[in-house]
């Protein structure tokens, strides 16, 4: 029995024995006491479905506390998990930023290295050239060596009874080929004029040399080292120049191009032996002729000039 109802009983039975009570006052306190039990219990049970309604509630609530809590500890692990990428990234960050300086660095000492090997590249393509042209210029100078090899085989052959016979001598001296010709066989002691055998020498000569077309030659007069004393020139300067001439004007006669002539005396300053000997004198006393260069066999003299620095 509930507090309520208990006091209900109570104070129906304190009407009911008063004794003293009135039936219509007992029946409208009767009927005011059902309303009462009535509104008492319809309050109980509104009470009753509050309470259970509230319960409800709160554990709704408890179960959305514990939905919160847990999003939260979840919440938490993800930013601790992401607090750790974030260190993660910040190391990578760091090493990126160490591994990008030491990039820069190479790049730079690349940069400078490309810089080093162009110019290295502009040195070896500057010795290349010149190394070609030198090339060329050993090229140049080895088809014309060949060129006056072949020449002087041509000569030579040619000439062979003069070479056989002691008359003439071909050797080549700085390049150039020399026909060497014994005074003794052109001139007598002390003479300028050719004699009969030394004019048919020279016929054979000046025929082989006229053919080879575009070239010069020099008639040079060597003397030994006697003075002059019944020959009538006033030196061996005299002698050996006008010996040189003789053997132009020779060697015009048997058809060789005036313009392609030249003659120098030497007279006893340019022997090839001593003059201390009969022999050694004899082969002192000689008519060189000597084959000139071409131009392009010269020196290239603007080159010289602009190595020594000379206008």
């Amino acid at each position: 029995m509930t507090l309520s109802r208990f006091r209900f009983e109570s104070l129906v039975a304190a009407f009911v024995f008063a004794g003293c009570v009135p039936q219509g006052k007992y029946d409208a306190a009767l009927a005011d006491a059902t309303r009462a039990r009535a509104d008492l219990q319809a309050t109980e049970r509104t009470a009753q479905a509050s309470r259970q309604e509230g319960q409800a509630e709160v554990a709704a609530v408890r179960q959305e506390l514990a939905r919160t809590q847990a999003s939260l500890e979840s919440a938490q692990q993800e930013i601790e998990f992401v607090g750790g990428i974030a260190v993660s990234c910040g190391e990578a960050l760091d090493d990126s930023s160490t591994i990008n300086q030491g990039l820069m660095a190479s790049l730079d000492k690349q940069g400078k290295d490309v810089e080093q090997l162009a110019a290295a590249k502009g040195e070896l393509a500057g010795s290349l050239e010149r190394a070609r042209a030198g090339l060329e210029e050993l090229r140049g100078a080895q088809e014309a060596a060949l060129a006056r090899e072949a020449m002087f085989r041509d000569v030579a052959e040619r000439l062979g009874r003069m070479l056989d016979a002691g008359e003439l001598k071909i050797s080549l001296r700085s390049g150039r080929m020399v026909l060497v010709l014994p005074s003794d066989v052109l001139f007598e002691p002390g003479k300028a004029k050719v004699g009969r055998n030394g004019r048919r020498a020279l016929g054979e000569v000046g025929r082989v040399l006229g053919s080879l077309a575009g070239r010069r030659f020099q008639v040079s007069g060597h003397t030994d080292a006697d003075p002059t004393r019944v020959s009538g020139f006033a030196s061996n300067w005299e002698l050996s120049s006008a010996r040189a001439l003789e053997v132009v004007s020779l060697l015009i006669e048997a058809g060789m191009k005036p313009a392609a002539l030249s003659a120098a005396g030497y007279a006893e300053f340019d022997p090839v032996v001593a003059n201390d000997t009969a022999a050694n004198k004899a082969r002192n006393r000689r008519i060189e002729i000597a084959l000139q260069p071409n131009i392009d066999q010269l020196v290239d003299v603007p080159r010289v000039a602009a190595a020594t620095g000379t206008p």
